[in-house]
């Protein structure tokens, strides 16, 4: 499986953002998907994450209420609508794809950058 994320940009705070991570390949129905960020100076931080149905998700406290994500399985794709946005969320955003009921992401795909200005 490899990703793509997109739809990173600069927004003000309280704005809101879409971000997009193309799968290639067959089996990224047979994946679940999470959302990663990484903010400068700061380690790799879990943000989301989607079962290969999409009927469960779960989310970090830090974003809870305020993202959702998301999966089309027909277009190959994750989303993760983030909303009422706070500088603190500035980080570069990844996508990740790993098998159910496993704990480790094996497929990681090149961020996109998010920046919330105050």
């Amino acid at each position: 499986v490899q990703l793509q994320a997109s739809g990173g940009g600069l927004v003000q705070a309280g704005g809101s953002l879409r971000l997009s991570c193309a799968a290639s390949g067959r089996t990224f129905s047979r994946h679940d998907m999470g959302w990663f960020r990484q903010a400068p100076g700061k380690e790799r931080e879990f943000v989301a994450t989607i079962s290969v149905s999409g009927s469960s998700t779960y989310y970090s406290d830090s974003v809870k209420g305020r993202f959702t994500i998301s999966r089309d399985n027909a277009k190959n794709t994750v989303y993760l609508q983030m909303n009422s946005l706070n500088p603190e969320d500035t980080a570069v955003y990844s996508c990740a794809a790993k098998p159910p009921y496993t704990t480790g992401y094996n497929y990681w795909g090149r961020g996109t950058q998010v920046t919330v200005s105050s």
